[in-house]
């Protein structure tokens, strides 16, 4: 069979096992055409990307799929080039076109209003559609899309679960802490940091054997400052800045709590929150907004793994912090209940998320 082709903009980390488990179900050579990117992780070097790959501008894309090389195309929703592009090179050429959906709300900036537009044409006539969870179906049902499958967003569980963590040894891990919570993410305003830090201030934790750790900040945003809560940082709050992945993993296993409390921004919405996968892992509950994808995606679910509140709710992010700063059995349970749960989000249930809209296509190596 002729492969396919997959077109999207990066290869982050959190991404090569998921494709090369695609690559090995399916026959799938990806084209990467950069562009911005939301991932907190660069790309590696190009000999660590274990599939078949190419660079490509957006614009060359069209090429690639009215070659005649490839029997299907699935594009992603980056790249404001490369998508109204590829979708009508795969209308002139035939190709069945498979859309890789992350967005369940859509941003209202003056920029995005046409590509709504575009965006609903595009879910009602792609061949399928294959999003982030079941948040993001509902989305694009409702705007009519048919044909929808589920790619269940993933890690590498074996890496991120291993029992051979260490005591972290970098310079800012609050030894001897009683109880230690932990935020990991870019910090900008959609990760809800300012939320988190008011959160932090009304919980009354900073009088108690507790620590705040956020890694991915290494000072405090000139945006925090504006907001009159930059001498937060002073009371048990400590920037551990950007850490390797073994690094991070040590982390993990040596907090108590994972916490992001992201917010809808007109831009933006948290399409699921790999960090909440990784912490899992590890076997930290998780306080998350409802602004998370992997809240309403259905992966963190309240008092059953973790606890959920409103985004931007400050009263309700530290009542929730207080909860489980004070309750460490719910925490070991909250914890042990993730680390089964999130077995179930594996690279090959990912990569059969695909496959399975190829075979429902007729395009699948698997009827052959």
């Amino acid at each position: 069979m002729k492969p396919v082709l997959f077109l999207t903009g990066h290869a982050p980390p959190d991404r090569i096992g998921a494709f090369a488990a695609l690559h090995e179900l399916e026959n799938v050579e990806f084209a990467l055409f950069g562009g911005p990117s939301k991932h907190a992780t660069a790309e590696p070097p190009a000999q660590r990307l274990a599939f078949p790959h190419r660079r490509v501008t957006q614009r060359a894309s069209a090429r690639l799929i009215i070659s005649g090389r490839y029997r299907a195309v699935v594009v992603s929703t980056a790249g404001r080039v490369a998508l109204p592009l590829s979708w009508a090179a795969a209308r002139r050429a035939g190709v069945p076109l498979i859309l890789w959906s992350s967005l369940w709300a859509h941003p209202r900036s003056a920029a995005h209003v046409f590509s709504y537009l575009a965006l609903r044409r595009l879910y009602r006539s792609a061949d399928a559609v294959v999003t982030y969870g079941p948040h993001v179906s509902a989305y694009v049902k409702a705007r009519g899309a048919r044909n929808v499958h589920v790619a269940a967003q993933a890690v590498d569980n074996a890496f991120w679960g291993s029992p051979e963590t260490s005591p972290p040894t970098h310079g800012t891990w609050p030894e001897g802490t009683a109880v230690k919570f932990l935020f990991a993410g870019r910090p900008s305003r959609e990760k809800g940091l300012q939320v988190l830090l008011r959160a932090w201030r009304a919980s009354g934790l900073t009088t108690s054997s507790a620590a705040l750790v956020l890694v991915g900040v290494r000072s405090v945003p000139p945006w925090i400052h504006a907001g009159g809560a930059a001498d937060i940082f002073e009371e048990k709050v400590i920037c551990a800045g950007e850490l390797d992945p073994v690094a991070m993993r040590n982390f993990y296993g040596a907090a108590d709590v994972l916490v992001l409390p992201s917010i809808a921004t007109r831009t933006f919405r948290e399409p699921w929150g790999l960090v909440i996968n990784e912490a899992m892992n590890q076997h930290l509950p998780v306080i998350a907004s409802d602004a998370v994808g992997a809240v309403a995606g259905g992966l963190v679910r309240p008092s059953h793994n973790g606890l959920v509140v409103a985004g931007g709710d400050v009263a309700g992010l530290a009542a929730a912090m207080k909860r489980l700063a004070e309750d460490p059995h719910a925490r070991a349970c909250m914890g042990e209940q993730g680390a089964r749960d999130v077995q179930a989000y594996t690279y090959q249930a990912w990569a059969r998320g695909f496959s399975d809209a190829l075979h429902s296509l007729h395009l699948s190596r698997r009827g052959w």
